[in-house]
């Protein structure tokens, strides 16, 4: 995934949203309804949520200095996490607080075919904002299926655009059966029932989000395709005897630092040793761009000695 595609689709998410939030609050003032209130919240919230996403993309781009020398990629993991603590605390918190007020003290719709545009009008919003989020998705996902490249996935910024725009649209399906079955039914409870519907959608859209950016911020290692790779290159090296160790870690979406751990053959000496690493550190990121930073630990094999040298 591009930046340049991941701000695009959040953007566009930014805008919908925030269209879609005003006309939700206008009707949901207008007809009393309670799941559109919530869907208005709903709204709001992944408005300012793609607003803290893109100051993350931001922030994650700034160079590297003398305080933060791998520089700030993981802006974007803490902010992605902000994200999901946002969308479970408010989003979910005041969904289910108003549909619960208003199982508890219902009130009837008014003007409910207000409600009928307005979300048919939202529909079209999310669905060409989520086919947006799909498709730069997918360029990325390739063959590998939607769950398991959320997982593989280091870039948070786009997947929590797409669990929330998916989490919107059922949201809207479930605010038109709530006022649908309140005023075919007369059961004015089924209004504050849909309300509470969409704060468990959003309750658990944010659990996962916050599990999927839990490892990332704290220190998510590479795929174990890249980590294999790593070691068929390291071992091709007639200098090295065995590759011991391949430790990496995600400083942002496309920033891996990477530690080698290998023994090298008894006769290298020093020299050869440096001129080895070298040429490593090279056949490595001209096969895997994305490893900026590379420290090779030489290990003598008869003694425990470790000499260390790094590759920028």
């Amino acid at each position: 995934m591009s930046a340049s595609g991941s701000k695009f689709a959040i953007v566009a998410a930014l805008i919908g949203n925030a269209l879609v939030a005003v006309i939700k609050f206008i009707a949901a003032s207008i007809t009393g309804s309670s799941a559109m209130f919530s869907e208005g919240v709903h709204s709001l919230i992944d408005t300012g949520n793609q607003g803290l996403l893109l100051y993350g993309i931001k922030q994650a781009q700034k160079p590297a200095d003398e305080d933060f020398p791998f520089g700030h990629g993981k802006e974007i993991y803490f902010w992605s996490f902000v994200v999901a603590i946002l969308i479970f605390a408010v989003g979910a918190g005041v969904s289910l607080y108003e549909g619960i007020h208003h199982i508890i003290h219902p009130e009837p719709i008014k003007n409910a075919m207000i409600n009928y545009i307005v979300l048919a009008l939202a529909l079209v919003f999310e669905g060409f904002v989520f086919f947006i989020a799909l498709k730069e998705f997918n360029k990325v996902r390739g063959k590998v299926g939607y769950f398991e490249a959320v997982k593989r996935g280091k870039d948070p910024s786009l997947f929590v655009v797409l669990f929330e725009d998916f989490a919107a649209s059922l949201g809207l399906i479930v605010a038109f059966l709530g006022v649908y079955l309140s005023q075919t039914t007369g059961i004015l409870e089924f209004d504050g029932i849909a309300s509470v519907i969409i704060g468990l959608i959003l309750g658990g859209t944010a659990i996962w989000l916050a599990i999927e950016t839990k490892g990332l911020l704290i220190g998510e290692s590479a795929s174990k395709a890249t980590i294999a790779s790593i070691k068929r290159i390291a071992n091709a090296c007639p200098e090295i005897r065995n590759v011991n160790e391949v430790l990496t870690m995600h400083m942002g979406p496309e920033f891996i630092l990477l530690n080698v751990s290998a023994t090298f053959e008894d006769e290298a000496k020093a020299d050869d040793i440096e001129v080895a690493i070298e040429q490593l550190s090279i056949q490595i990121k001209i096969a895997h761009p994305e490893v900026k930073r590379i420290f090779v630990e030489a290990e003598a094999r008869h003694h425990k000695t470790r000499v260390a040298a790094g590759a920028g």
